[in-house]
């Protein structure tokens, strides 16, 4: 297993200035580094305490790339739908080449309504559009004298400057979650994999990256080199109790947040997302002990999350890659920063030393 961190505000002005609010997360990403960590990502979103402090991670990541010499930088993720796709591929070769290629790119589709109004889009062009637009930033990201004309955006000859530091292109991640259909797509596309495993089963899962793994080998490419990337909430301390108080005030906070984000989902469907109407539920049955109980959430003593993790392993694979997210922002960074610290020189060490030999996947 490979860990990073992932920035997921769900804070706004009443509850934390901004310019506090990343100044702590530069803070944690300067601990990531020197402890050795092996990414840092942030989230995209508008408006609402769920995520929206975020409206830009190109522009934090920028900010991190300034300051950091190693790291992996990822999107997670940019929405390609909400920009055109010069734009988009301009942005993240720019990056790409102030971090001198540590630019790992994950796109997402978007699901909250109230986004898609403020963009003047149509939710039921969502899938079409994310297809076409990730691969015109593709194209645009190792061609030349490209020209593009799709369904949404047509342009050139142009061929993009700067040229991205990684070549052909920066890894492409797509981050999905639920779709077993998206992740067949995304290993035929040769895309890498990012999802929350807090939105569905651990069968669910399980079935979702079989489909992933075993549609990346009937692509032809070598088994074992396809990315799985899996983000978990994060708090560790020395004492157990004290670490599921905190973990618990955050995980309430963050279920205030997203319960006022997807609220218009109570009126709104979508050929594009079915079910998605469902989300206007969620809130309304507080659940971390639950979601604490199915592994869902990484919570407890070091001791303890070193064995949820080793469960992980034994679920989803030893090769996933665990991306924490330590600092919402309603805890504080001292609070985050322990929980950085504790898992890099107290659970990863002992986890990995524990491994051994990689054991075969539990399916």
């Amino acid at each position: 297993m490979r860990f990073g961190i992932v920035f997921f505000p769900t804070v706004g002005p009443a509850d934390k200035p901004a310019p506090q609010y990343f100044d702590e997360c530069l803070r944690l990403v300067d601990l990531a580094e020197e402890l050795g960590l092996d990414h840092v990502k942030i989230v995209e979103h508008y408006f609402f305490p769920y995520g929206g402090y975020s409206p830009d991670p190109v522009t934090f990541l920028a900010a991190a790339a300034g300051r950091t010499e190693r790291i992996r930088l990822g999107t997670s993720a940019t929405i390609p739908a909400f920009v055109h796709p010069v734009k988009l591929a301009g942005k993240l070769a720019m990056l790409d080449n102030i971090s001198h290629g540590r630019l790992d790119a994950a796109f997402g589709r978007a699901f909250l309504p109230d986004e898609f109004e403020a963009f003047g889009i149509s939710m039921d062009e969502s899938k079409s559009r994310f297809a076409e637009n990730v691969e015109a930033v593709k194209l645009l990201w190792s061609g030349e004298d490209v020209v593009w004309k799709g369904s949404f955006h047509s342009f050139g000859p142009v061929t993009l400057l700067p040229r991205t530091y990684q070549q052909p292109h920066p890894p492409v991640f797509v981050t999905t979650a639920r779709s077993a259909e998206s992740c067949a797509q995304a290993a035929r596309d040769g895309h890498y994999l990012q999802t929350v495993p807090n939105v569905m089963s651990t069968e669910e899962l399980q079935s979702r990256l079989a489909v992933y793994r075993s549609e990346w080998a009937a692509s032809g490419r070598t088994p074992g080199t396809e990315r799985i990337h899996l983000s978990y909430p994060c708090v560790v301390d020395p004492v157990a109790e004290k670490a599921r108080a905190k973990g618990r005030f955050d995980h309430e906070r963050n279920t205030d947040a997203i319960s006022a984000a997807v609220a218009s989902w109570a009126d709104r469907k979508s050929a594009d997302y079915p079910g998605y109407e469902k989300l206007a539920e969620i809130g309304r049955h507080p659940d971390f002990d639950r979601k604490l109980a199915e592994g869902k959430l990484l919570v407890g003593s070091p001791g303890e999350v070193r064995d949820q993790l080793a469960r992980i392993a034994a679920w989803f694979g030893d090769d996933v890659t665990i991306s924490l997210g330590v600092h919402s922002g309603h805890l504080s960074v001292e609070d985050a920063a322990t929980t950085v610290r504790l898992m890099a020189e107290q659970v990863i060490p002992e986890l990995s030393a524990a491994d051994g030999p990689r054991q075969e996947r539990t399916r």
